[in-house]
């Protein structure tokens, strides 16, 4: 059982854990030609710099990035960040760790979610799109990474089963939405919904951490997900070319803008809803996320770090208002309702655990959508 957690880490910590490599390699001073192995560490709560001085060179042939391995090691700050000095390396054998100590992951059972996505589609009138959606998400070489694919790298939503939980809270949204607006066409919407980011399955990689694969880098989510959207629409014997020409504009335009990295802009009621359910739906994601973090590593303070993708700090209303509804501390609430894990003892004190694109709007807020 993995001992130590990175949010848990303090300054002048002795620590003997296992962690997850996700950058390796070795360093050399231009001025004092010393060396070093420099590794970036990480579990399910974040990562830490981490270094090691001596007697390293045998030991670089032992493990690889995506490895675990056994440190034992000093935590202390260095420019106000925390970083590890390591003493000693020791790979890992996949039996002796779980890895869902090492990935962040969905707080909720992943057989619900998937009950619910097809709960959805099921409840879609359109024979046509009712048979394309089908297709898609009863496909056997889909559902698996479907299930566990994450929505982004690290904006939002990026755990694993963050694509999943994307999808399923825009399912919701757009039912309501359809309710409200009735010129909308709810099977529409609900396709483009549970379509637009499905190219996020071959953009990512997430076996054993996550980062962009190949063809990722390359051609990105949008076209990856036209490009199986539209094979199996051609696999549809008399799909209507409209109505596939509407779908395929919705997952073009998801994103809102050029400068964002639609190639087409929205230009139809649902793909104009579609840009702002996941527009908000993925800045909510990320103020959960940053909010939750704080509840670990920020005792009472009122304000969060600031988070990066949304270009501001948080405010915390619970350690503002305090307890009873007035100003001052409350005391902290351990539990965790974003959609990633964040510690272990935390984790054992509650029931709760919780790409490209992250680019800034025009408007002074943020579109980094999935």
């Amino acid at each position: 059982m993995k001992s130590h957690f990175v949010v848990d880490l303090s300054d002048g910590q002795s620590v003997v854990s296992h962690f997850l490599v996700r950058e390796k390699e070795v360093r050399t001073s231009a001025r004092t030609g010393s060396s070093w192995l420099q590794l970036q560490l990480g579990d399910c709560t974040g990562t830490i710099s981490a270094k090691m001085w001596d007697n390293f060179s045998e030991l670089i042939a032992t493990f690889e990035c995506d490895d675990v391995i056994q440190v034992r090691g000093r935590v202390k700050l260095f420019n106000g960040q925390k970083e590890m000095a390591i003493e000693q390396i020791i790979p890992v054998l996949e039996r002796d760790y779980d890895l869902k100590d090492f990935l962040p992951h969905t707080k909720f059972d992943i057989e619900k979610l998937y009950a619910q996505l097809c709960a959805g589609v099921a409840s879609v009138e359109n024979p046509w799109l009712k048979q394309l959606l089908l297709n898609v998400i009863e496909d056997p070489a889909i559902v698996p990474r479907l299930k566990r694919a994450p929505a982004a790298m690290t904006m939002h939503h990026a755990f694993l089963g963050g694509l999943l939980e994307h999808i399923v809270s825009l399912v919701g949204l757009a039912k309501a939405v359809s309710a409200q607006y009735q010129e909308l066409d709810a099977d529409l919407l609900l396709t483009g919904v549970v379509l637009h980011d499905i190219g996020k399955i071959h953009e990512l990689r997430y076996a054993r951490g996550i980062d962009y694969s190949t063809e990722g880098r390359l051609l990105g989510h949008i076209t990856l997900g036209v490009s199986m959207v539209r094979d199996r629409m051609k696999a549809i014997p008399g799909f209507p070319p409209p109505l596939a020409v509407l779908i395929e504009h919705m997952i073009l335009s998801h994103h809102g803008s050029y400068e964002f990295g639609s190639p087409s802009l929205p230009q139809t009621r649902e793909a104009v809803m579609l840009h702002y359910l996941d527009d908000m739906d993925s800045k909510m994601g990320a103020m959960r996320a940053t909010i939750d973090m704080a509840s670990v590593a920020a005792g009472d303070a009122v304000w969060t770090d600031r988070n990066p993708s949304l270009r501001r700090a948080l405010l915390r209303p619970d350690r503002f208002l305090g307890a009873d509804g007035s100003s001052g501390p409350k005391k902290p609430n351990l539990g965790n309702s974003s959609g990633y894990s964040v510690s272990k003892s935390q984790a054992d004190a509650s029931t709760g655990q919780q790409g490209q694109g992250d680019l800034s709007r025009k408007d002074g807020g943020v579109s980094f959508h999935g």
